[in-house]
């Protein structure tokens, strides 16, 4: 008897040995992260930086050559219309360009008397070629010239009429040349008139100095800028996008502006896609084609400028309610979309078919549950089948 219980004891033991040798040598069940599929909003973007922009700015330039005053304002001062921003003098007129305007005109004048001589003579060659045309006529009628010498006063009258109206088109230049020649000397006469007087320089309407591009007294040539004027009360986004996707941004579309140095994102809405692109070479080097997208905001941009960096996200799809997983539990295989699912604490691949999809989140028309544990980040190695575990679970 006790032989019998010795074996059986020895049997039990040798059992618990192999269960315990094979349970050391089991594979471990895989850790993963796992997330589950649930219904609710996705939003498209195209994302992209941004900067902004006077919606109004203009320029406003010398409105004639002369010494422009200091400007005392600066960037960012409120002005008006009653606001003289600065003051230019005209500069007096050298005695050689007076000389030089009035020798010109004399010289016009000059080319104009010749024209008038050159168009005398020819009417006068030309009323000579036509009294010659009729005398040959006569004789041809009667026959007592030949035909080619009526053939060749035909001739000489005909040219001596395109000679004075050719004349006549001389004359009409010349005169012009004259005109223009006086208006220059009008033009010096009158800024004569005007030395020692100072021309203000106002704003058209109330306005912020955006940028003073001659703060310092100096000579100015006729037209060049000297400050821009913006309103302050109108600030847009520009935003320029990669062409390709440019044309999925539609007017009106919302946008969301991020990282702007507030505490909250702000609204904006698509105002237009330029309908022209421009070359861009990216920090790669690499040449991009690329549309400028110009955004209003619909919240107040409390402390932004011209020139300020924002991140902009456009909305170019959004639902409120669909089923979605994180993107990160997509992975393909051949053509199609796959996911793992966890079910009874095994994988199971399954395919999906994947709708819309942004950087995070991706919607699923066909092939999973709602509640559904998909595994995120899933493993090359991982297989159908294996056993897995929750990290940290």
């Amino acid at each position: 008897m006790n032989r019998i219980i010795k074996r059986v004891f020895m049997i039990l033991a040798a059992t618990a040995a192999a269960i315990l040798v094979a349970l050391a040598f089991r594979p471990k069940p895989n850790e993963v992260e796992a997330a589950r599929a649930v219904k609710g909003p996705l939003q498209v973007t195209v994302d992209e930086d941004g900067e902004t922009r006077a919606h109004d700015r203009f320029t406003i330039a010398a409105p004639i050559a002369g010494r422009l005053s200091r400007i005392d304002f600066h960037e960012g001062d409120q002005v008006g219309p009653e606001t003289v921003l600065a003051t230019i003098s005209p500069l007096p007129l050298e005695a050689r360009e007076i000389a030089e305007i009035r020798a010109r005109i004399q010289s016009a004048q000059a080319r104009k008397r010749e024209a008038d001589e050159q168009l005398a003579r020819w009417e006068s060659d030309h009323a000579q070629a036509t009294r010659d045309l009729n005398r040959a006529q006569l004789l041809a009628k009667d026959r007592i010239i030949a035909q080619q010498e009526l053939e060749q006063a035909v001739s000489k009258q005909q040219s001596t009429a395109k000679e004075v109206a050719a004349a006549k088109f001389r004359v009409q230049s010349a005169a012009a040349d004259v005109e223009r020649e006086r208006a220059g000397l009008v033009s010096l006469e009158a800024q004569q008139s005007q030395a020692g007087r100072l021309v203000e320089i106002r704003p058209p309407v109330r306005c912020r100095i955006l940028r003073i591009l001659e703060k310092s007294e100096r000579v100015l040539s006729f037209g060049s800028p000297i400050i821009v004027l913006s309103n302050p009360q109108k600030i847009e986004i520009v935003v320029d996008l990669l062409s390709t996707d440019a044309v999925k941004v539609q007017p009106g579309a919302p946008v969301i502006i991020e990282n702007w140095g507030g505490p909250a994102p702000l609204r904006a809405r698509v105002r237009t896609v330029e309908p022209y692109g421009f070359t861009k070479v990216s920090a790669l080097g690499i040449e991009e084609q690329r549309a400028n997208v110009i955004a209003d905001f619909l919240d107040s941009p409390d402390g932004l400028g011209d020139g300020y960096r924002v991140d902009a996200r456009i909305v170019i799809w959004e639902s409120p309610s669909v089923l979605k997983v994180p993107a990160s539990a997509l992975f393909r295989l051949g053509q199609a979309w796959d996911v793992f699912a966890i079910e009874n604490g095994r994988t199971r691949r399954i395919p999906v078919e994947v709708g819309h999809r942004n950087a995070l989140e991706a919607e699923i028309v066909k092939g999973l549950n709602e509640g559904a544990e998909v595994i995120l980040h899933p493993a090359n190695d991982l297989k159908d089948g294996a056993r897995v575990r929750l990290h940290g679970g």
